[in-house]
């Protein structure tokens, strides 16, 4: 726990294009969330690229708005985004033969403004459920979309 970050990963049955572009659109994040605090993109652009903000509705007991900016961008291979706590979710992108994709996510809290706040919080261990549920859940939306 020294790294300050979690992570989990997935192979899903589509090439890292369709992954990505599902990723680097906020209004999809609310259909394969699965921490149940995601509800839906409220500003921002369709498709992300770094340096770009959005605005997420969520719901952790209240419904409440959060702003994010992109703070890494690889097409296809990473996508990074941050808010005003600074910690990050990230995703990371890699061809795993027959047109499957690696999917990594990260919940990296190193860059947080105050990772002991979050420890105690036990944001940690929290994300890292919403993580394991999340990525069952995209792996089906995409494979979904991939075979529409």
């Amino acid at each position: 726990m020294t790294e300050r970050r979690v992570t989990r990963d997935i192979v899903v049955n589509a090439p890292p294009s369709a992954v990505f572009d599902v990723l680097a659109d906020p209004r999809a994040h609310g259909e394969f969330d699965g921490s149940g605090t995601v509800r839906a993109a409220i500003s921002g652009p369709a498709r992300l690229s770094l340096g770009d903000r959005f605005g997420m509705s969520m719901r952790l007991g209240v419904p409440y708005t959060i702003k994010n900016e992109v703070v890494e961008f690889e097409e296809g291979r990473r996508i990074a985004w941050r808010h005003v706590g600074h910690h990050r979710w990230r995703y990371e992108l890699e061809p795993a033969g027959e047109g499957s994709t690696r999917v990594s996510e990260t919940f990296d809290w190193s860059t947080s403004r105050a990772p002991k706040v979050l420890e105690l919080l036990r944001y940690p261990a929290t994300n890292t459920r919403g993580i394991e549920a999340t990525l069952p859940r995209l792996k089906a939306y995409v494979e979904g979309r991939a075979g529409a």
